[in-house]
């Protein structure tokens, strides 16, 4: 018998401090150069908001907590005919840093606290802006 392929649950993180959100560029694919919220896959047996507080400890060498779901994004990419090759399903967390400083990582290879209303001035991930405006909602 053949499976089916799956799309692929993640979570991500919009850690706050002082209002300002960080951002990482990612390091690898997919979607390496641009930025993004620290994130990743759900692993077997962990919440969506563990994964989210877990991948952002992995990419950034920091700690923080989530403190609410602010959004959730589909990703189906293509192929020229139309075909999906990739589908992920992200749960993005609003969250506050615990404790450290970010840093870079062969994830992600550069970090930036950033106003959320300035997001638009680097090159992300497409829906960035939205899904962070939703997370400082709920970081306030």
């Amino acid at each position: 018998m053949t499976s089916s392929p799956q799309p692929r649950l993640a979570a991500s993180l919009a850690c706050f401090r002082d209002g300002a959100v960080l951002i990482a560029r990612r390091g690898r694919a997919p979607n390496k150069g641009l930025w993004s919220l620290p994130g990743g896959g759900v692993e077997f047996g962990e919440s969506a908001a563990e994964a989210a507080v877990r991948e952002f400890e992995e990419e950034t060498g920091a700690t923080a907590e989530a403190i609410g779901l602010a959004d959730v994004v589909e990703v189906v990419a293509r192929d020229e005919d139309g075909r999906p090759l990739r589908h992920a399903v992200i749960l993005a967390y609003a969250g506050r840093l615990v404790s450290g400083e970010p840093t870079t990582t062969e994830e992600a290879d550069a970090v930036a606290w950033v106003a959320p209303a300035d997001i638009d001035d680097y090159a992300t991930t497409p829906g960035l802006a939205a899904v962070v405006a939703k997370a400082a909602e709920i970081a306030a």
